[in-house]
This record gives C-alpha cells, sequence and structure tokens, in this order.
C-alpha cells in the first residue's frame, strides 16, 4: 500500500524519473574504467535508469524508454534493436503464448483437471493427502499456463476450500494452502519454457552468446525433476516447521463446484486439442533428436514461435457454433500482458545491447572478470550464479534477473569452461528467475498472497526463503549432472 502511495505521489515521481534520466545521460560522460569503452558505460547508464523505474514506478514506458537510451549510441541502431526486441522471435512466441493460454483459460477445462486432483482416491486417504494432490494440481496444471492466470483460476478454488471446510482466517492451515498456491504457481513457471518467459530470455541470451539454441525437451529434462522435488520439500517444511492441524481437511466434499461446472462441450476439447499440439510440436523435435535428424533439423529451424503461431492461426479459422475458438482482438484486451511483453522488449533490447562486440560490456567482463575467476571450478561458478539469480529474482523483477545474470555469466562461463557449461548454467538461471517466493515485488501472485488475510507478509518471507534456497541446491544438482547428459555441442 505505502508502495502503491509513493507511486501515486507527483513529487516522488516526478524526482525518481528526473534522477533516472540524469543518471541515464550522465553515465554516456563519466570516464570509463580501464578496459570500457564510452558505450559500455552508456549500456550500464541505461540499465540502471531503466531498473529503478522498473522498480518504482512502471515497468512499460521505462523499457521503451532503455530502448530509445540504447539506440541513439553509435554502434547500435533502432532497427537492430527493433529486430531484437519487438522483432524477436522470443516476442512473438510469447505473444502467440498468451493468446494460447487465454483460450485454454476460457474452457473450463483447467478447472475440472484441478477438480479431479483434490476429489480423487488419494485426495480421500487423509488431510496431508488432500494437501498434497491440491499443490500439484497446481504444478501440473502451472507447466502449460501463464503464473497470472493459473492464480486467478484456482483462486475461487481456494475459496471453496475455504468455506466447506470453515477454516478460518489467520490459521496455520489457511495460510499454509495461499502461500502453497502462490509458489506451486511459482516453482511451475519454472519447469517449462511454455507460456512463462524467464528462461525464454535466458536461452535468447544464450544463443546470442554462443549460436546454439536450448530446446525444449533437454530444458524440461531438468526443470521438471527440479519443481517435483521442490514442491516435496515444500510440503515437508510446512509439515515439520509450519505444523497445522489439517484435521479440518478431513473428507472435502466439492462434489457440488464439479455438478456447477458446465460439462466439457466440443469447444473445449477442440482447444485443448489445438493447444496440445503446440505443446508436441514444441516438445518431439528433442525427443526424435538422435532417432530422426532431419525432423529435429527441419522443427529446429522454425523457431520456438512456430508452434505458438500455428495455434493462433489454428484457433481463429476454426469455428465452433459459428464463432472462433478466439478472437484475437478480445485475447488482447484480456488475456495478452502487454506490460510484460513491452518489458520483454526492453530487456531483449537490453541483452542484446550488453553482449554486442562493439558495445565492448562482454570483452570487459571476459577480460576482468573471467580472469579474476579463472581459478574457481566451473560448478562453483554456477552455484555463484545460482545464489545472486534468487536473491534478485526474490526481491525485484524476474525479467531483469534472467537477462542480466545470463548476460554476466555467459561470456565468463565460455571463458573458463564451455558451451556446454554455458547451457547448463543459462538452465539454471532461466530456472531459478521463475522461483520467486518471498516478497511482493517478486511475482504478483505472491504480492496477492502476502497481502492477503489468510497469510502474513513474515510468513511467506520466511517459507519462501527457505524454498528458495531448497531450489538453488536442487537447479544447481541436477542442473549440472542432468545438463552433462543432455546438452551435447
Amino acid at each position: 500500500m505505502e508502495k502503491k502511495k509513493l507511486k501515486d505521489n507527483n513529487i516522488f515521481r516526478y524526482s525518481i524519473i528526473a534522477f533516472s534520466v540524469l543518471l541515464i545521460i550522465l553515465f554516456k560522460f563519466l570516464p570509463p574504467p580501464s578496459g570500457m569503452t564510452q558505450s559500455g558505460m552508456a549500456v550500464i547508464g541505461a540499465f540502471l535508469g531503466t531498473l529503478i523505474l522498473w522498480l518504482t514506478i512502471s515497468i512499460d514506458w521505462p523499457s521503451l524508454l532503455c530502448i530509445l537510451a540504447l539506440g541513439i549510441l553509435p554502434e547500435l541502431s533502432f532497427k537492430n534493436l527493433f529486430a531484437s526486441s519487438f522483432g524477436s522471435d522470443t516476442f512473438v512466441f510469447l505473444l502467440c503464448t498468451f493468446i494460447c493460454t487465454y483460450a485454454l483459460s476460457t474452457t473450463n477445462i483447467i478447472k475440472k483437471v484441478a477438480l479431479w486432483f483434490v476429489s480423487n482416491r488419494l485426495a480421500k486417504k487423509g488431510p496431508w493427502w488432500f494437501v498434497t494432490m491440491f499443490f500439484f494440481s497446481v504444478i501440473v496444471l502451472g507447466m502449460f499456463t501463464s503464473p497470472s492466470v493459473l492464480f486467478v483460476i484456482l483462486l475461487p478454488i481456494l475459496d471453496e476450500i475455504y468455506k466447506i471446510t470453515g477454516i478460518e482466517k489467520g490459521s496455520k492451515t489457511g495460510s499454509m494452502l495461499m502461500m502453497g498456491l502462490a509458489f506451486c504457481v511459482s516453482i511451475s513457471s519454472g519447469m517449462t519454457p511454455i507460456a512463462h518467459v524467464f528462461p525464454i530470455l535466458s536461452f535468447g541470451v544464450f544463443e546470442n552468446e554462443t549460436g546454439f539454441t536450448i530446446n525444449y525437451g533437454s530444458y524440461m529434462a531438468i526443470a521438471i525433476p527440479v519443481g517435483i522435488i521442490l514442491t516435496i520439500l515444500m510440503i515437508l517444511a510446512f509439515r515439520l516447521i509450519l505444523r497445522p492441524n489439517v484435521d479440518e481437511l478431513k473428507n472435502v466434499d466439492l462434489s457440488e463446484m464439479k455438478a456447477s461446472l458446465p460439462k466439457v462441450n466440443k469447444r473445449d476439447i477442440v482447444t485443448l486439442v489445438v493447444f496440445s499440439l503446440c505443446v508436441i510440436l514444441w516438445i518431439l523435435p528433442s525427443i526424435l533428436q538422435n532417432v530422426w535428424s532431419e525432423f529435429y533439423t527441419l522443427f529446429n529451424g522454425y523457431g520456438t514461435a512456430f508452434p505458438a503461431l500455428v495455434g493462433v492461426v489454428l484457433l481463429c479459422v476454426i469455428r465452433i457454433d459459428k464463432k472462433p475458438l478466439v478472437s484475437i482482438k478480445e485475447a488482447c484486451e484480456k488475456g495478452v500482458p502487454f506490460s510484460s511483453l513491452v518489458m520483454c522488449a526492453g530487456t531483449l533490447a537490453l541483452g542484446s545491447a550488453m553482449t554486442n562486440e562493439a558495445i565492448g560490456l562482454k570483452a570487459y567482463l571476459r577480460n576482468n572478470l573471467a580472469t579474476a575467476l579463472s581459478g574457481i571450478a566451473p560448478f562453483v561458478l554456477i552455484i555463484i550464479f545460482a545464489v545472486w539469480a534468487m536473491l534478485q529474482t526474490n526481491v525485484s523483477s524476474n525479467m531483469v534477473t534472467a537477462t542480466l545474470v545470463t548476460s554476466v555469466a555467459m561470456p565468463i562461463m565460455l571463458a573458463v569452461g564451455s558451451v556446454q557449461l554455458c547451457a547448463i548454467t543459462a538452465v539454471v538461471i532461466g530456472m531459478i528467475s521463475a522461483f520467486a517466493f518471498a516478497t511482493p515485488p517478486s511475482m504478483p501472485h505472491i504480492a496477492i498472497a502476502s497481502s492477503s488475510d489468510w497469510s502474513s507478509t513474515k510468513d511467506v518471507a520466511l517459507y519462501g526463503m527457505i524454498i528458495a534456497l531448497f531450489s538453488v541446491v536442487l537447479a544447481v544438482v541436477l542442473g549440472y549432472f542432468i545438463g552433462l547428459l543432455v546438452f551435447a555441442f
């Protein structure tokens, strides 16, 4: 609330804007340290000024200001920056994926799947089984749904659980369910690149640096086990540390809510089939890489945006009851977070500038940091970057974390290691960038959970940081050893 009051204060607002713009301008004229170019200083100034605006004012127009500040540098051009931001394969991928996700969210399939999880035989075996099945329903659905959409869809189901069981606000059980829902949404955001921007940004920086791509199957081979184990550890933390009295969750009956949902119709089924086709096209090439190399080469060459583009076209073309499965106009108004997309464009442009050879930041990092870190084992470096990403993503923007940490890590890992280690590092950073649990600025759904009457900011911060620490250990260990098996460049 205090942050919102500050944002609405004109004196604060214009002071921050003036300071940020002044920072961007001044860095263009500050003398650079030995080995860094003047344009490198300008890029750092653009990043710092934009970061302050992102954290205090807004995420949309400051991203445009960032592109403006970068475009006037002699080594860059607006044409190239537009191509690497709004015209990027990543931007198109996210836009089309958000449209596909919106189409799926308009059906009742997500709620029906969630209700199935909490009403099957396992869920009825006991209160902790019910808790486990509820959390894993979030994990399964979240792998293919954007976090904000998923949280909003599942919140009414949690409210119904509260109502049926008579759980009161302030109880440990109520707090656990709210925190668990929010935490599982974050965990699932890092388990696949589908409808999740954070790993995609890390992939983009890796590709710019090395010229190689990270396919979805390889990423998911690492991230899905991490997410599953992390969810189990979260439940254990709740059970052993929070120790809620879960007797209220015995024999939860959600039959009325299930009965109130309309039956799955032809429109829902066809939408699910189209969305499933997109997921298959994302995953299948990596599965067939060593079996049918021609197919892998062909589809891998189309890029990650291709399946989502196919999905949007099919959803618009196929009509049920004289209506298309999705209207792009409606999806853009209700289901596409354009502020996030604009910020994505800004971070893509920033990442492109930071890794541009002519700017010199990459060479500066390689010549200075890489030399200083040359005696450190690559595995230890991955731990350092993972901890950095974990701390930053839990107090600031996930997208900035994914872009900044990966941009710094890639030239260093390439200098002291190999392309394979770069890929592992990018995967770990992209995954952890999504694992935001502890503070309201980290994710919108974490802010909602923290400000609700069901869980306190203190509890969210405490258990969020515990799970964040678990995530670093799992991401680094599994990321490293599975990455050595799945990545071969």
